[in-house]
């Protein structure tokens, strides 16, 4: 797999003067970890754009800072937007150390076909999207998969347990946690206008007709 790597340069800019560099084409990034200083850096937004894609939440990136000589290895922590035109605002970075093991998220990714959507009054809901879990950085997996081939019987679930992870990955989740369960459909009740058998009486006088 292809090396992932940003180039960044140490930010003067803080608090709200950074929206002049995002008018530059330049956005905003904080490296932090445990055990450094954190770092207040800017990248090129399109050159980050396009490293979050390739990366997603789980992939290493190497973030290169402008004079020194070894890149540090990180991942993403948290892309800020904005709440209403969902625009980048800034991204958090967590620096890792190869050697030791780091909690991170990975997403759960539904495979194969099941049995039981033969039939189109059952459907199956994913409860859980993804997965805690706890490993060396160079073992992260960029996501988890789950065979719901398995699911022939109303109201089946698959847990945590039921997913296979490498040997040296450890899930953080509880091993009961459902994340599929077969569920019937909710069909649309359809009500038609209830139509009165007998006529209504008024209490009003009938208007006379013209010409009386």
């Amino acid at each position: 797999m292809d090396n992932i790597e940003l180039e960044t340069t140490r930010r003067e800019m803080l608090g709200k003067e950074v929206r002049f560099l995002r008018r530059q084409g330049i956005m905003p990034v904080h490296l932090f970890g445990h055990g450094i200083e954190s770092l207040a850096l800017q990248c090129d937004a399109t050159s980050l754009q396009q490293t979050l894609s390739r990366a997603g939440q789980t992939r290493l990136i190497n973030i290169k800072i402008h004079g020194e000589k070894k890149p540090r290895p990180a991942v993403v922590r948290g892309v800020h937007r904005e709440p209403v035109r969902g625009g980048l605002l800034h991204v958090d970075f967590f620096q890792v150390s190869m050697k030791e093991r780091v909690k991170i998220d990975v997403p759960l990714i539904l495979v194969g076909e099941a049995p039981i959507l033969k039939s189109k009054d059952n459907m199956v809901v994913q409860e859980l999207n993804k997965l805690a879990v706890e490993c060396l950085p160079a073992n992260i997996p960029g996501s988890l998969e789950l065979d719901v081939s398995s699911l022939s019987e109303p109201e089946q679930v698959l847990r945590v347990k039921d997913i296979e992870v490498a040997e040296d990955v450890t899930v953080q989740d509880d091993a009961e946690l459902v994340v599929v369960r077969v569920t019937l459909r909710q069909m649309a009740k359809i009500e038609e206008p209830v139509i009165a058998a007998e006529a209504v009486v008024s209490d009003e006088e009938p208007s006379p007709a013209e010409g009386e």
